[in-house]
């Protein structure tokens, strides 16, 4: 079974000219790898809900069935939250670009995108309200306004680039290449 969230950081041949080296264009993308922060942060949340379930069986098995039924659904939150938690980040297709985050899904068509730069600018580390100075993928819409800052695709500094500056730039790369190969149409 192919893992689509870990296809885009191998090796493929200097010869393919498209951006990334898919067989099905219309399917959703993540084009780079998801990184050491977030899949450690989900893989202990997966650990912790392994612990929760444990404990429903045996209460299933000493106690009450209904109480059992709790703790399974308090294990399935987990277990929910730790997927939810790997598919956060930029996902791109034929379609257009969408920016996954937490609670919330956001998809632009590529007719839409007046462009996507890397910028300079100060940065929500791993997400938390602290910034630090570091770059960021901005995708700016057409007819957008103009004192509007747009939310990033990308930073430096989150889960998936912290201390990882070659993958943040082969990532915005990877974005910017679909970008301009079909914003052209």
């Amino acid at each position: 079974m192919p893992l689509p969230f870990l296809t885009a950081d191998h090796a493929f041949d200097a010869t393919d000219d498209v951006a990334l080296p898919h067989d099905d264009r219309d399917l959703w993308r993540r084009p780079y790898r998801p990184g050491p922060w977030r899949v450690g942060v989900a893989a202990l949340m997966m650990l912790l809900a392994s612990f929760v379930l444990f404990a429903a069986v045996i209460i299933a098995a000493t106690d009450s069935l209904s109480d059992a039924g709790v703790v399974f659904g308090i294990a399935l939150v987990v277990i929910v939250c730790a997927l939810r938690l790997l598919r956060v980040g930029a996902w791109v297709s034929a379609h257009g670009v969408r920016h996954v985050s937490f609670l919330s899904t956001r998809t632009v068509a590529w007719q839409q995108v007046a462009s996507v730069r890397t910028v300079q600018q100060p940065v929500r580390w791993l997400g938390l309200p602290r910034t630090v100075q570091g770059q960021a993928l901005l995708l700016v819409r057409q007819g957008g306004r103009s004192g509007e800052t747009p939310p990033p695709l990308l930073t430096t500094h989150n889960a998936d680039f912290l201390a990882r500056e070659e993958a943040f730039d082969r990532a915005a790369d990877a974005v910017e290449a679909w970008a301009d190969e079909y914003r052209r149409g």
